[in-house]
């Protein structure tokens, strides 16, 4: 199946149950991961599930390229999918780790957090976090038996990447806020990549305004998202939801934030907000590097092979020159 061929009002369908829970009717198939090749096989790149905390069932797919060249930087990524939807098995997703696996090349860690409104916020900046310590354990032994043969080969631990796509973007950059206050050395977070990232607030920005009805995130989708994803009683100006307000969670830690990449478009309901945040990172000294096209949409990648090769471009150019 293409990605391609998904209907653009196919992305966010949910039906939410009389317990709070939901039917989640994905229109992407969930694909197993690819430890070996086959002859005929069309896979870029190997990869192999990990459990992370069977308790939670949470659990990592990690990606490597077929012949990695040398000692290869990390990326930790977060799928989207409005805290509610899809996992790391999920096509898109999949595939997209894969392409970047092979393409920059990377081994990339896709972790499989938990979702809401079964696990409201701050699970799966928990699970993010567990999955960078995760990482630290096995940096820590490695040379030793229980390390993960991937990591030990190909892993160089002072280049690590956080990234995530639209909700995932979220992840990223609050698990990156989290991460600044605990000890996980010697894993090194060098750079944090935003690809279109969800965020929000109370007041509506003009491009909220603009794209009230929007195919791919209509307004009311996207409340109705943020509403079964924030803590109980909680609004959209939530320091989760909105970056802008701030709260505890970011109190004296931006400035430490490490460089960031900023992907958006100008067809996509987020992207004032996206830009709002933007220009509040570069008022606290932080390094950030943006992309923002006015020919696009959220999500657009799904769609638009060529899109997504850009991406990969950009995201690879930037990680190749982000050095501590």
């Amino acid at each position: 199946m293409s990605t391609c061929s998904v209907k653009l009002t196919d992305l966010l369908d949910f039906v939410e149950n009389p317990d709070g829970s939901l039917t989640r009717n994905s229109p992407f198939p969930e694909v197993p991961p690819a430890e070996q090749t086959t002859p005929d096989s069309k896979e870029l790149s190997l990869s192999k599930d990990i459990p992370l905390n069977p308790n939670n069932k949470t659990s990592l797919r990690l990606f490597r390229p077929l012949k990695p060249p040398q000692k290869l930087p990390l990326i930790i990524y977060y799928h989207g999918g409005g805290f509610v939807l899809y996992s790391a098995a999920t096509l898109a997703f999949h595939q997209t780790c894969s392409d970047m696996a092979s393409h920059f090349p990377a081994l990339v860690l896709s972790v499989d957090y938990r979702l809401a409104p079964e696990h409201r916020l701050p699970a799966a900046y928990e699970d993010a976090i567990e999955a960078m310590k995760w990482v630290q354990n096995q940096v820590l032994d490695i040379n030793g038996p229980s390390c993960e043969p991937w990591l030990k080969e190909y892993l160089d631990y002072s280049r690590c990447f956080l990234m995530g796509m639209s909700a995932g973007g979220n992840i990223a950059y609050h698990a990156n806020l989290l991460a600044l206050n605990i000890d996980i050395k010697p894993l090194e977070i060098i750079g944090l990549i935003l690809n279109m990232p969800y965020f929000s607030a109370v007041t509506r920005t003009e491009s909220e305004k603009r794209l009230i009805k929007d195919p791919v995130l209509p307004l009311a989708i996207s409340d109705q998202m943020w509403a079964m994803s924030l803590p109980k009683d909680t609004d959209r100006d939530h320091e989760y939801c909105n970056p802008i307000a701030g709260g505890s969670l970011e109190k004296n830690r931006i400035e430490r934030l490490p460089r960031c990449f900023f992907r958006g478009y100008g067809g996509d309901p987020l992207v004032d907000k996206q830009k709002e945040l933007v220009k509040m990172l570069e008022s606290r000294g932080v390094d950030v590097v943006t992309k923002f096209d006015e020919d696009g949409f959220h999500a657009v990648e799904v769609f638009d092979p060529a899109k997504l090769k850009v991406l990969y471009d950009y995201v690879k150019e930037f990680v190749n020159t982000t050095v501590k």
